[in-house]
């Protein structure tokens, strides 16, 4: 478990510096192109640096705008243009540990709400209370284990 929370603990870090890229609204026309333009540089002038024609430079910003281009594309284009191609991912949920704190109570209130249904079935119905009691017992436990199923 030690091993795992550095692990989470690193990427953390990591993803913290790269949410503030999720900020930036890309320009509409795609990097390449509003780069290219800005800096006066023809179609022919980037095509030459990639050894490639002024038309696959189209056909390049066209797939960057479009969502469609690959990374190695996308880093060769970015060298061209003498810039640095920056990616990473970011957690919806803000941080690794709170995807897996939400993961973990997910799948606490399932394994809980079943046990009572069964319960109440036999007529041994248990309390609200005690209900939320089990979850967050059981979501402490979850998070420690970090069981393959948490993210089925």
């Amino acid at each position: 478990m030690k091993k795992k929370s550095l692990q989470i603990e690193q990427l953390n870090l990591k993803m913290q510096g790269v949410a503030e890229i999720k900020k930036i609204i890309p320009p509409p026309i795609g990097w390449i192109k509003a780069i290219r333009t800005s800096l006066g540089m023809s179609l022919q002038q980037l095509g030459n640096k990639i050894s490639i024609t002024k038309q696959s430079v189209l056909d390049i910003e066209r797939r960057e705008q479009e969502g469609t281009i690959s990374l190695k594309t996308l880093r060769e284009s970015a060298n061209a243009l003498d810039m640095e191609l920056v990616y990473g991912f970011v957690p919806k949920d803000g941080s690794l540990d709170a995807l897996i704190e939400r993961k973990a109570k997910e799948l606490a209130t399932e394994i809980v709400m079943r046990t009572s249904n069964s319960m109440k079935l036999e007529d041994q119905e248990i309390s609200y209370g005690r209900i939320q009691k089990a979850i967050k017992e059981r979501t402490i436990s979850l998070k420690n284990e970090m069981p393959k199923i948490l993210w089925d």
